[in-house]
């Protein structure tokens, strides 16, 4: 093994945060704002990429950063360590509701590929990088699923989605369709891209988009049923012009000046 053998809890049910338990001198390491409490013998250092390889050299640092900036993370991630005696204690936040998905990249090939914003937390070791689509169609139309993150290694990775989560195991040359949005994860050998919407009226009136994503299988792919952006909408639609929306409210607009509004 070359990334650390961390123990875990997953606590919660809708909004929830997972608990990792560390050796003397064991680490994790996480996303910039997922960090929750600690324990007394844990201690913090930002570093320049995921601090995978201690042997880097500061143009490998360099390059790692790099990596992460173009997947509109933060150039630096924050290591936890166990400089105590005795077993610490350290817990991360999902960063709204969903669920955390652990991922032993060990079973897994090695390799998983997931959404940008999805990765939350890994033990040491875990390297996170980019994903290009080698295919046209997904790099210049995927939107959500153009750049996506890259997580290696043979240690435990910690994934977040929104909503209720599908896991499903396509056989070969099994195939599905899916808003890019939704998409969570995926195994390396799933064929994916990007496919058009046909049909004027479904383009422009269908209010799912032009584009979703074809996932070809074998593989496994984890899809979300409320990703951040679509979440996002609905409160920036509800708090715009117009004040609140009166879903099924017989008193409609009436609501508003009976509350003085």
């Amino acid at each position: 093994m070359n990334a650390h053998e961390i123990d875990y809890q997953i606590i919660g049910d809708e909004m929830q945060y997972v608990e990792i338990e560390l050796d003397p001198q064991e680490s994790a390491i996480a996303e910039a704002g997922a960090f929750m409490m600690m324990d007394e013998g844990i201690s913090m250092e930002t570093i320049f990429g995921d601090g995978s390889s201690s042997n880097q050299g500061l143009m490998g640092k360099l390059f790692g950063a790099g990596k992460r900036l173009l997947t509109g993370e933060s150039l630096f991630m924050t290591v936890y360590t166990n400089r105590g005696y005795g077993k610490q204690r350290v817990a991360f936040a999902s960063p709204y509701p969903g669920k955390i998905l652990p991922m032993d990249l060990s079973q897994l090939g090695g390799k998983l590929i997931c959404q940008k914003d999805s990765f939350l937390c890994a033990a040491k070791g875990v390297s996170v990088g980019i994903e290009f689509q080698r295919k046209l169609g997904a790099g210049f139309f995927g939107g959500e699923g153009f750049i996506m993150q890259k997580i290696e290694g043979d240690g435990l990775a910690f994934v977040h989605a929104g909503g209720v989560i599908a896991k499903r195991h396509l056989r070969p040359g099994e195939l599905i369709r899916v808003d890019t949005g939704c998409l969570v994860a995926m195994t390396p050998d799933v064929d994916y891209d990007i496919e058009f919407v046909k049909g004027v009226k479904t383009a422009l009136f269908g209010g799912e988009g032009l584009f979703f994503a074809t996932l070809r299988g074998p593989g496994t792919v984890w899809i979300q049923s409320l990703p951040f952006s679509r979440l996002a909408d609905r409160v920036l639609s509800a708090a715009g012009p117009g004040g609140r929306k009166e879903e099924g409210g017989i008193l409609g607009g009436l609501g508003n000046l009976l509350d003085g509004d």
